[in-house]
């Protein structure tokens, strides 16, 4: 195994979620989980003075999340090789409309202080600040100094793996998850509707909506309908 392989292994096996979010990602709107990564200082074994901890703080954005299919993936711009293989055993094994559910994430880093005291003197602190201002998704994250991006990915990946189930529950319930006959999940039709309403608003750029109909293989279905966008900024 490569050095920075078990370097990373051991940085996830190191990391743990001392308070997670008291509720899952939502389903049909944007996410704000407010977090403290807390980690020893990586020179804390070098310096034996009086106990200090380093505590990052940031924001992580979980944008609504979106059913796609591996066909959906295929055409995702920034892959590798090796992924873009993947996808291609994802389809082998369950077909290119498979529908599965796609998050994404922005994180907003806010600043970093190294203050005194032990890490979970300083965890109890941070606890009883989070209880008074009564904010249910602000998390509490130890992981290890030198690869703290490390620890935080790991705890983006554990509450999407929590809210998985409910997400895609309720949006099942709203029949989102149905499959048209090009292999379109209704979802993706929605998605595509709101699009729409946004170039028209000027809020989003048309190429994006290009894009995601490309996406989709939809572009000649909705073509007419997208030129008669510039046909009415000309009128």
């Amino acid at each position: 195994m490569d050095i920075d392989d078990e370097r990373i292994r051991e940085a996830v096996k190191q990391t743990e979620i001392l308070r997670p979010p008291k509720r899952s990602l939502a389903t049909f709107g944007t996410t704000n989980v407010y977090y403290y990564l807390v980690t020893e200082p990586a020179y804390s074994e070098l310096v034996k003075s009086a106990a200090e901890t380093v505590i990052r703080e940031g924001r992580v954005i979980a944008e609504r999340p979106k059913i796609v299919t591996p066909f959906y993936l295929s055409h995702l711009e920034g892959f590798s090789l090796e992924a873009k293989r993947y996808l291609d055993s994802l389809i082998n094994a369950y077909g290119s409309h498979a529908p599965g559910l796609f998050y994404s994430y922005k994180n907003e880093p806010k600043g970093l202080n190294i203050v005194s005291g032990n890490l979970l003197a300083v965890v109890e602190k941070l606890n009883r600040e989070i209880d008074k201002r009564g904010d249910p998704l602000a998390s509490i994250i130890r992981g290890q100094d030198e690869l703290w991006d490390v620890s935080l990915m790991k705890f983006i990946y554990e509450i999407t793996r929590t809210s998985l189930p409910e997400n895609l529950m309720q949006m099942e319930t709203r029949g989102l998850l149905d499959m048209d006959a090009r292999g379109v999940p209704a979802d993706a039709r929605v998605r595509i509707e709101e699009l729409f309403k946004m170039v028209a608003r000027g809020d989003l750029e048309p190429g994006e909506l290009k894009s995601e109909l490309d996406r989709w293989g939809l572009f000649e279905e909705y073509e007419d309908r997208f030129f008669a966008i510039f046909k009415k900024g000309r009128s």
